[in-house]
């Protein structure tokens, strides 16, 4: 059985492909530039080059995409787009009019001159991987499922911000399913809301295999999980330490007891540290994360997570990890399977293995085999 797990974020877009017959430490992998870098450079070089652009496609993840369109309109160049792809920036296409961006009709695009340069968004591009793949004699032609994680604010309407809009959705998901699988939708049963996820699913059209599609935090913090060190621990809290988002989840037996998402750019370790504690503590509020530009807090568990452990209590991945090296709280540094740059995708393993109960057997017994850890407490069903 063969599965092609891709785990989407700002920096980079890591690849494994899970192969049943294979220890998890030998399945292939790759971590190479997210889609919204691939785009930032494209639109470098054609502001350097000054040269007109054109964006069309589907909804991606924006941040570096959107830093080089501004960059290239304030430069006096022409930045073209269609409603899907200008929605990469914005769900407001008002908005995106506002940062110098023309945008145009899906029929217009063929009318521009020859010299614009075309660019298409998207956030998963299976040819390229399949491509990237071919020069190895890895075929991707037989898989059994393929699952997919990127980060999702949801199109919040025009008079909520959409830092509480997407508070708002993780606190629902949690009272419908307490557990971090419940962040996994098969296709066709993804939430309207979830443009992001929407847009991956349409880019996915014409795969042969079921699809998956999962928000990256809670992938990487389940993925995280299956650390057998990690796993040990009946309570922990988890941080992902993400390029663009810091997202921490405090798990115990009953599932998911709280939960604070940030802007890893507006933390330092000190701050980081606060907050941790006061999730520990069951006293952290939405107010004490939302009120300084970052996402909020819900509270589920009031009893309190010790952090005198003589161990540790606190557990922290993502590519911005360093920012707890050397805490006072003696984090530790979770290694999946050896590897903590595809936590996401081994979190997006397990979650297929929910979605997908026929895949299940030999994804589970992947995940306890050697050097792993089994299902984790808080992801058993009551």
């Amino acid at each position: 059985m063969k599965l092609l797990t891709v785990d989407i974020g700002t920096g980079t877009q890591d690849i494994f492909l899970y192969d049943s017959r294979l220890d998890l430490e030998n399945g292939l992998k790759l971590v190479l530039p997210s889609p919204t870098m691939i785009i930032h450079r494209r639109l470098r070089q054609a502001t350097r080059a000054r040269q007109a652009v054109v964006l069309s496609g589907v909804i991606m993840g924006g941040g570096p995409s959107a830093w080089a369109a501004e960059a290239h309109t304030r430069a006096g160049l022409p930045l073209y787009a269609t409603p899907q792809a200008a929605r990469s920036f914005n769900d407001d296409l008002a908005a995106v009019a506002g940062m110098g961006i023309r945008v145009i009709a899906e029929e217009e695009v063929l009318r521009l001159p020859a010299d614009v340069l075309r660019l298409e968004l998207r956030d998963f591009d299976f040819l390229a991987i399949q491509r990237a793949l071919e020069p190895f004699a890895v075929s991707l032609i037989d898989l059994d499922a393929v699952a997919v994680a990127v980060f999702d604010h949801g199109n919040a309407p025009a008079e909520i911000s959409d830092r509480q809009f997407r508070f708002d959705y993780l606190d629902q998901r949690i009272h419908s399913a307490n557990r971090l699988s419940a962040f996994a939708y098969l296709n066709g049963q993804i939430p309207p809301i979830l443009t992001r996820l929407q847009a991956v699913a349409a880019s996915a059209a014409g795969i042969d295999a079921p699809l998956v599609v999962m928000d990256t935090a809670p992938a990487a913090v389940l993925g995280a999980s299956f650390d057998p060190t990690t796993a040990a621990r009946p309570r922990v809290m988890i941080a992902n330490v993400g390029n663009f988002h810091t997202l921490a989840f405090r798990l115990g037996p009953g599932g998911i007891e709280g939960v604070f998402e940030h802007h890893t750019g507006f933390l330092s370790q000190a701050r980081l540290e606060e907050l941790l504690r006061a999730l520990a503590a069951g006293t952290l509020t939405h107010a004490d994360v939302f009120d300084t530009m970052g996402h909020g807090a819900l509270i589920y568990e009031k009893e309190p997570l010790p952090l005198n452990d003589p161990q540790f209590n606190v557990v922290v991945t993502g590519p911005r990890r360093n920012l707890l090296r050397g805490s006072a709280l003696r984090p530790y540094f979770a290694v999946p399977f050896g590897d903590m740059m595809i936590a996401g995708c081994f979190g997006l393993l397990a979650a297929t293995a929910d979605l997908l109960p026929e895949l299940a057997g030999p994804i589970r017994a992947s995940l306890a085999g050697a050097g792993g850890a089994g299902t984790p407490p808080w992801e058993i069903e009551p």
